[in-house]
């Protein structure tokens, strides 16, 4: 299941990575690293393009990623959704009724074990999982929780992309500019 008819999220690290994807034709997109200061103005410059923000609360910095935080985001920035490992976060996210993506690190069987039981108690809309260059653990977390996933981390490459893809992953998040051009309007 594709998400939004994107097989691509375009993550977005800089402001002229920001102007530049404004242009593409991507619905969705991501905000990684930004300021408090910044977050609200950015996410306006979003929406007035006509893209829908997903934000990444662990990665703003100045403001303290907790329940209060994501009640501030969904209240006063008002993005599409937001990632985050933190289960108090993605919580806060589903009462605001805002798309709520657990980001899960699996470095090891515990990391994913501790994972599966996370998502069990926190109900994400959806999962990002790192790195998502492992086709065989997308197909096992996909499997195991009945969650869409976005595979993310690591991708290089359009293979990269397409084996995400083929284990299940209804889309994959990158920062690389040339995988956005490649999937731009493919779904």
């Amino acid at each position: 299941m594709v998400f939004h008819r994107q097989l691509i999220l375009p993550a977005v690290r800089k402001m002229k990575d920001l102007e530049k994807l404004l242009g593409m034709n991507y619905e969705y997109i991501v905000l990684l690293d930004s300021h408090i200061s910044q977050v609200q103005n950015v996410v306006g410059m979003a929406r007035a393009n006509g893209k829908k923000a997903l934000i990444h609360a662990d990665l703003i910095e100045g403001l303290k990623n907790d329940e209060y935080a994501a009640e501030y985001l969904c209240q006063v920035v008002r993005p599409a959704g937001i990632i985050s490992t933190k289960s108090s976060v993605i919580t806060k996210t589903k009462q605001n009724k805002l798309l709520a993506i657990q980001r899960l690190f699996l470095l090891d069987t515990s990391a994913l074990e501790n994972g599966i039981s996370l998502l069990e108690r926190t109900k994400p809309d959806y999962i990002e999982v790192l790195p998502g260059v492992i086709p065989s653990i997308i197909t096992e977390v996909n499997d195991r929780t009945g969650i869409p996933i976005f595979a993310g981390g690591l991708i290089r490459s359009v293979q990269d992309v397409e084996l995400a893809l083929a284990a299940g992953a209804s889309a994959v998040t990158t920062s690389d500019k040339e995988l956005w051009k490649h999937f731009e309007g493919r779904a």
